[in-house]
């Protein structure tokens, strides 16, 4: 059965479409660009289509970009404009603390003192030349019209023919000794102030409390190390070191300093020690080095330096009365010669035994004899001869009157001396 009429079908020998077929071919053309031209009608429309696509994409990229960054490893991301806040920005950052600030404060007043001596060359011709004998730390902590005035340690500055100061600047200055007191280890030493930019307040070392943050600066080991810092806080106060001054095995005297376990080193000998504000609360001046032991620095209270400092400056020397003896400690006398030569009671067991009484002296005046042994001093027990130096020099002035009491064979004698200033105890 055939759907079309003979008259419609195409005519085979002319190739000819029938009138009907040609209607049907022109609505599937119509159909054909109609869809074409929902889709963009051509391959133009195609490639217009692709292109958005893309930019789309690009954008959603680009967005998307400075959070994926941070996500990669080694990434870093630096923000170039300061329209975006948001952005991360990595910069130098300058830290600064009670600690920077303090120092900050101080460091410049801290200085490096050089003690140049004398020293033999040639034994033939007796040559000599100067040398380096030794290196230390002072402070500023006055300047007085076109003087500067340094405080440091006694030892630092014992012996110098010549004393150099060298500044925080690098530029070196000649020193003059103004005083130094062996017994309290200070010293007081002046140059020009015309370089000098910083001067180190004193604070008030009575107030410091164990546990307190102090801080340390000097010169460790010389001047290559020259304004070293180092922190720590009071370990204890009123300690008392006993030192032998004059070297020969006995102890000397008994200084008050405080304890710290700030690294302090040879060198750092007469530097500063601040608290957290910056102000001076003590002059560094020794360490206890074994072995075993750690962290055990020790500093001159500033309280107690400041009248010696001030003394120093004033005369050059601490005058302090003396009674003109010499001593020795009951302790350290065989117990034969203490039967025998001093014949004290069996039950005395300390004291101080003069060994020497100078001529002309206070002691000598007040009736004093060799081998008296001294027990009491104004009421107070005298135990050995750093009882009678703190005794003496931290409770006595010159033209006050002693009063003392001492064993002689065996018997208790007292006796009345009127103190002066002399060069010897």
């Amino acid at each position: 059965m055939s759907y079309f009429n003979d008259d419609e079908r195409k005519d085979p020998l002319n190739n000819e479409l029938t009138p009907l077929q040609e209607r049907l071919k022109k609505e599937e053309e119509d159909k054909q660009k109609r869809s074409m031209k929902k889709r963009g009608g051509s391959k133009g429309g195609y490639f217009l289509s692709g292109l958005s696509g893309v930019i789309v994409g690009a954008l959603i990229i680009w967005l998307l970009l400075p959070s994926l960054s941070n996500q990669l490893p080694g990434s870093t991301l630096t923000n170039s404009s300061n329209e975006n806040p948001n952005k991360t920005t990595q910069t130098a950052t300058e830290v600064t603390t009670d600690v920077t600030t303090a120092v900050e404060k101080v460091s410049e007043a801290v200085v490096g003192i050089t003690n140049i001596q004398q020293v033999a060359t040639n034994f033939w011709n007796q040559s000599s030349s100067s040398q380096e004998a030794g290196s230390g730390s002072g402070v500023v902590y006055k300047v007085e019209g076109d003087k500067a005035y340094i405080v440091t340690n006694h030892h630092v500055v014992n012996g110098a023919q010549q004393l150099e100061v060298t500044l925080p600047d690098g530029s070196k200055e000649e020193a003059q000794l103004v005083g130094s007191d062996i017994w309290t280890d200070l010293a007081v030493i002046a140059i020009n102030s015309k370089n000098i930019k910083t001067v180190a307040q004193f604070g008030d070392s009575d107030v410091l409390k164990q546990g307190e943050t102090v801080i340390a600066i000097g010169n460790p080991l010389g001047l290559d190390f020259y304004g070293s810092v180092t922190t720590g806080v009071v370990s204890g106060k009123d300690r008392s070191v006993p030192v032998d001054l004059n070297e020969d095995g006995y102890e000397d005297w008994s200084t008050e300093v405080l304890q710290t376990d700030a690294a302090i080193n040879p060198g750092n000998s007469g530097g500063a020690l601040i608290n957290i504000t910056g102000d001076l609360i003590g002059i560094n001046s020794m360490k206890i080095a074994e072995s075993t032991i750690e962290g055990l620095g020790f500093s001159i209270p500033i309280n107690t330096a400041i009248p010696i400092i001030e003394e120093l400056e004033k005369n050059g020397e601490v005058q302090r009365p003396t009674m003109g003896v010499s001593l020795l400690d009951l302790t350290e006398v065989p117990a034969f010669y203490q039967q025998q030569t001093l014949r004290i009671p069996a039950e005395l067991t300390t004291g101080v035994v003069v060994t020497q009484v100078v001529q002309d002296s206070a002691a000598q005046t007040a009736g004093m004899q060799q081998y008296d042994v001294i027990v009491e001093m104004d009421g107070e027990k005298i135990e050995n001869a750093i009882d009678l130096r703190k005794h003496l020099y931290n409770e006595k002035k010159i033209g006050d009157t002693l009063q003392i009491k001492v064993y002689r064979q065996g018997k208790l004698v007292e006796l009345k001396l009127t103190l002066v200033n002399n060069t010897t105890l």
